[in-house]
């Protein structure tokens, strides 16, 4: 029997956790939980839900299954496994926000059936290319007559305050919230929102008036209303639609074009050089057939796109450009593709970090890619940020068995660019260095030039 493997992301709920057995993936339910479980599963709405696509399925298991962790276990359900495992904190503006309009469609669904959710932690969705999926089945719980939104707190810090930091002070999300990974608190907002932008209803209420009363004798609670007073189940109903009304308005505050953000209509390449470039790719793409195609610097997301076209079941598209992933967010969402847009800035990723730094896994702990795609993305980390190049090789060759990097040679007019305003201090920035690091590492299987400045294209495939 394989390992099983608790998982070290899920252990703040007594009533249940994820274990991996394999490649399977369990979900159990203890004693503690097994009351709501059972009341929430026989009102039909969990199958409602996963046979909508608004959640991931589960399906019952015998306990035994996990061994001497079946211990205190009333049920246990398997999931399938998520091709890739995503935080808030690396969401673009309209991930976060479809996270959220999510959340609240599913409270609402919810509701109707007699249940409330217990919680609203944004790490309780994930996405499958852009369509945001819920995961935590023990959220769920049976409503109490006269109850308030006791996930409400939780709710603005983790969904709505990250929003409103954006869509009211142009400022990105990402930074502080992978800094502070329980989100950004009323207080916190409030200090830096100018006055002018409190002046509405809705962030009176939801971030000015709740400043407040966590400043107030009840700091702890998500509101001392639940204990006090009796909210109608109306007015819980008009609560979530009015906050899902004024999500669903909101949109970033600074609308200027970003730098890559029409890179499409911008790039070096001629017509016939594009053509070359995404017939190599294509090629690639077709002969390899990978599952799961990282796409370092994506841009639009244009390549990714190919990646899908040729056979890829998702493309997870990094770049650090916001424009560029909200525009390759907008493409996967009108063309129902299996592309999923993600901030990366590739010299600082995503750290080991949470409790003990295993809850939430950095970058590399989660690289399961079949192929990598790193277009026109060395020279930018090479001599724009100074990585070295043979780091920067064995860095990209790790991240996947097989891939397609570009090299730009000091000629090109973008690395000219680069170079305009700093000494060149890269003797070692060079196509036969660059070859020499990438053939330590892995076959090279095929090469092109693509350009007439001299860029090439490099198929490989890494060593055993």
């Amino acid at each position: 029997m394989s390992e099983v493997r608790p998982d070290p992301g899920s252990f703040r709920d007594p009533r249940g956790r994820i274990y991996h057995v394999g490649d399977k993936v369990y979900r159990t339910v203890t004693d503690s939980g097994a009351d709501d479980y059972e009341f929430v599963r026989n009102t039909g709405l969990l199958e409602r839900l996963q046979s909508d696509g608004a959640m991931i399925a589960g399906a019952p298991v015998a306990p035994p299954v996990l061994g001497e962790h079946a211990a205190g276990v009333r049920y246990v359900l398997e999931h399938p496994r998520l091709p890739f495992i995503s935080y808030p904190y690396e969401w673009p503006f309209p991930a976060l926000k479809a996270a959220a309009l999510h959340h609240l469609d599913v409270h609402l669904g919810a509701l109707a059936e007699g249940v409330t959710l217990s919680d609203a932690s944004a790490y309780n969705i994930q996405f499958l290319g852009v369509r945001p999926v819920f995961i935590d089945v023990l959220s769920f719980r049976k409503y109490r007559d006269g109850e308030m939104w006791s996930g409400h707190r939780q709710f603005c810090e983790q969904f709505l305050n990250p929003l409103l930091l954006r869509a009211k002070l142009g400022v990105p999300h990402n930074a502080w919230y992978r800094g502070a990974q329980e989100g950004i608190s009323a207080a916190e907002l409030r200090r830096i929102l100018p006055w002018t932008k409190k002046l509405s209803r809705n962030v009176l209420l939801h971030v000015v008036a709740q400043a407040a009363f966590q400043r107030s004798a009840f700091p702890s609670q998500d509101s001392a209303l639940t204990t006090q007073f009796r909210f109608p189940l109306q007015k819980y109903r008009q609560m979530l639609t009015k906050m899902r009304r004024w999500i669903a308005a909101l949109e970033p505050a600074d609308t200027g074009k970003t730098v890559w953000q029409e890179y499409a209509k911008t790039h070096n390449y001629s017509d016939d050089e594009f053509v070359a470039k995404k017939e190599f790719v294509a090629r690639f793409c077709a002969a390899a057939r990978p599952k799961i195609v990282w796409d370092l610097g994506c841009n639009t997301g244009e390549f990714s796109h190919l990646a899908l076209e040729k056979g890829a079941e998702l493309a997870c598209a990094f770049d650090f450009d916001h424009g560029a992933l909200e525009a390759a967010f907008a493409r996967a969402s009108t063309e129902r593709l299996m592309l999923q847009p993600l901030l990366l800035d590739a010299v600082n990723p995503s750290p080991n970090q949470g409790w003990n730094e295993t809850e939430r896994q950095g970058l590399n702990e989660r690289a399961n890619a079949d192929a990598v795609l790193a277009l026109a993305f060395v020279h930018h980390l090479a001599i724009g940020r100074n990585i070295p190049l043979d780091d920067l090789v064995a860095w990209i060759v790790r991240l996947a068995p097989q891939g397609v990097i570009e090299f730009v040679p000091k000629d090109d007019p973008k690395v000219r660019q680069l170079l305009a305003l700093r000494e060149d201090i890269f003797p070692h920035y060079s196509e036969e260095n660059f070859r020499r690091c990438l053939s330590s590492r892995a076959d090279i299987v095929e090469a092109a030039t693509v350009t007439n400045s001299g860029r090439k294209l490099f198929r490989y495939r890494r060593y055993a």
